[in-house]
């Protein structure tokens, strides 16, 4: 049985799903990027929060850093953490996708297609982290 705290992968089984969690979190951080430079070119990107480049870099150093941390380190805390993260987006993109009347900028397919991502992202980080 493997304990509920595990500090690393050892077995080849684990170290190849931690490889697939990791490409599957560069996937989405790569459409996360595409959708905010889209977003930023249609003047979508709230203006208060700062110029649409600067989150661009910001976004690419941290997915970049979190793909490399579970590519090489391996440690299923840290994918736990990611995981939980992860899960944070949901309630926003349920509540824009089925429960906000209010028409914005985006369309509900976009954010039923964020959540389907979001979700097999939620996968594949689960399936490393819990040794599934």
């Amino acid at each position: 049985m493997t304990p509920l705290i595990a500090p690393a992968a050892h077995d080849p089984a684990r170290a190849c799903k931690f490889r697939q969690a990791a490409f599957v979190y560069l996937h989405v951080a790569i459409l996360y990027e595409a959708g905010v430079y889209a977003m930023w070119r249609a003047g979508l990107l709230p203006a208060g929060r700062g110029p649409g480049w600067l989150w661009l870099i910001i976004g690419a150093l941290v997915a970049g850093a979190i793909f490399l941390g579970l590519l090489r380190w391996q440690n299923v805390i840290f994918a736990r953490v990611i995981w939980a993260l992860q899960a944070l987006r949901l309630p926003a993109l349920i509540g824009s996708a089925f429960i906000s009347t209010a028409e914005g900028g985006l369309t509900r397919g976009f954010y039923i297609t964020a959540i389907v991502v979001v979700t097999i992202n939620l996968w594949m980080l689960a399936r490393a982290a819990w040794d599934l």
